[in-house]
């Protein structure tokens, strides 16, 4: 059975990404710096095992690596956390933070994923980024830049690690009703308009984030890398489609 590594699984859409997999078929690990929610969590999946790591720190993930006792054949970096706070009142300190868990914690897990993949025959690697590191939203902090970042971060991996049999994707999730986003949705008018503004009419759920990672890391998508999939039910296309517009200018015909 073909091993499966998910960062930040122990809660939200970690958690829901760790149990598709297993249901596909894979031994998963769910790797968390919280290590009794992790445990916990791993129990609710059969055959799965939590492990406890900090993934920007890389005596820690190796460790953690080592004591796995196979190579991973996926590894999803869901890791991740959010400071808001308007940029101008946000301290240096909590920008650094974001940085290092998002950006710089996936780095150091892909690589120290991808170095042991490189020797056992390849895998899939699949980070995920966010609506936010392309639609920048107010008040995030650094989250956006990091998710931007992770993108080309991603490009660059599968441009290096290709001739491995590595593959590197990313899946950008929406407005998703789980995880750092659950304060959010639980205002009911917000939920609403916000539902409001996406062209599927409903928001987001973490089977449907972990349903786009199963497939980039399944052979279905052996000939895709590189990408950046997002999962948003077509709200980042629809800023002009939410604009007013008079209704003469969309009747058929020419005008001159």
């Amino acid at each position: 059975m073909q091993l499966a590594l998910v960062t930040g699984a122990a809660r939200g859409i970690g958690l829901a990404i760790a149990g598709r997999l297993a249901a596909d078929g894979f031994r998963t690990v769910l790797l968390d710096r919280d290590g009794g929610q992790v445990a916990a969590a791993a129990a609710g999946i059969p055959g799965a095992v939590g492990v406890t790591a900090d993934v920007a720190d890389e005596g820690s993930v190796d460790a953690a690596l080592d004591g796995l006792g196979a190579v991973p054949r996926v590894l999803v970096n869901n890791a991740g956390i959010v400071r808001f706070g308007p940029l101008m009142d946000l301290g240096a300190d909590d920008f650094r933070a974001v940085v290092d868990v998002n950006l710089v914690g996936t780095f150091v897990t892909a690589r120290a994923v991808a170095r042991r993949m490189a020797r056992s025959g390849g895998g899939a690697i699949v980070n995920i980024t966010s609506m936010n590191g392309v639609a920048p939203g107010p008040n995030a902090g650094a989250y956006g830049a990091t998710k931007a970042g992770i993108a080309l971060l991603t490009q660059q991996m599968a441009v290096e690690w290709g001739g491995f049999g590595i593959r590197v994707n990313c899946v950008a999730p929406g407005m998703i009703n789980a995880g750092m986003s659950e304060p959010i949705f639980a205002d009911a008018a917000v939920r609403r308009a916000r539902e409001s503004k996406v062209p599927l009419g409903r928001l987001g759920t973490s089977g449907d984030i972990a349903a786009a990672v199963a497939f980039l890391a399944s052979d279905d998508a052996a000939y895709i890398t590189g990408q950046n999939l997002l999962v948003d039910g077509g709200v980042t296309m629809s800023i002009i489609a939410s604009l007013p517009r008079p209704e003469e200018v969309d009747s058929v015909g020419m005008r001159s």
